[in-house]
């Protein structure tokens, strides 16, 4: 269904299915697949594909430019997984010349108001970003990753699958996987534990991890990497240690994001 007053350009390609509501513009070289709906005051522009049953609120800007001083790359793309939630004045910025020209989210994302999407920014699957946040271009984002309300991510920063990043948090370090991050420049709480028992993790898992974690930041001797390494050699049998090292073994842009003082976590 296509309300009288959307514009929709000539080579806009459409899915079976779609709803494009009151007062939306959808661009003509813009992909919307199957049951994707745009309840109105939405546009879509760039090189940007919205992925199947997507809803996307009022006041949202999908496709935009990457907010760039000089920015002159209109080849830039946004590609969009399925089943996405974008609420009300969501923003996402297709990638630039200075990457791969692309920026990617994963498929169920909840976004909600006003969050931010920055140009060539990698999103995971199934993320919650409440209101308000904000992602700084080239940043990386894993599955499954839980933010709070006004936090905000610094430009090439990673924040690994499963942590989760409290509300008014700024990430300007490397998040490992599975952590919790709170505070003005965020330090590791421990692990994000209830997060990990909704995704079915054993008991002894969990422990290992926690244990793993403790040896990895608060052990003595080396760096965090050697004791990344041992940890890994500890717990070789353990998928969530090993996505912890691989994490912290990785090339980075930036520096990992450390723990807070022994007494301050369990």
């Amino acid at each position: 269904m296509i309300h009288p007053t959307a514009l929709i350009e000539d080579g806009a390609k459409l899915g079976a299915g779609i709803e494009v509501g009151p007062f939306c513009h959808v661009g003509p070289r813009t992909v919307l697949e199957e049951g994707v709906r745009l309840l109105s005051h939405a546009v879509v522009k760039g090189v940007t594909r919205i992925g199947a049953r997507t809803v996307v609120h009022p006041g949202a800007v999908l496709g935009g430019e990457g907010q760039i001083r000089g920015n002159d790359f209109p080849e830039g793309r946004l590609e969009i997984g399925a089943d996405c939630v974008l609420r009300e004045l969501v923003t996402m910025n297709c990638g630039s010349r200075k990457d791969k020209g692309v920026t990617i989210v994963g498929a169920r994302g909840y976004f909600m108001a006003g969050s931010h999407v920055g140009h060539d920014c990698v999103v995971g699957d199934d993320v919650t970003f409440a209101n308000s946040v904000a992602l700084g271009g080239h940043s990386q984002i894993g599955d499954g990753v839980i933010f709070g309300g006004l936090s905000a991510v610094q430009q090439f920063c990673r924040v690994g699958k499963g942590a989760m990043v409290g509300g008014i948090t700024g990430i300007n370090r490397d998040v490992i996987p599975y952590a919790m991050a709170f505070g003005d420049h965020a330090e590791l709480a421990g692990l994000n534990l209830i997060g990990l028992k909704r995704r079915g993790l054993t008991r002894e898992t969990i422990n290992a991890l926690r244990a793993a974690f403790r040896a990895i930041f608060y052990g003595q001797g080396g760096d965090i990497k050697s004791r990344a390494m041992a940890a890994k050699a500890e717990w070789p049998d353990v998928a969530e240690v090993d996505e912890v090292v691989q994490f912290i073994l990785a090339p980075a842009k930036q520096k990992l994001c450390t723990a807070r003082r022994r007494g301050d976590i369990e």
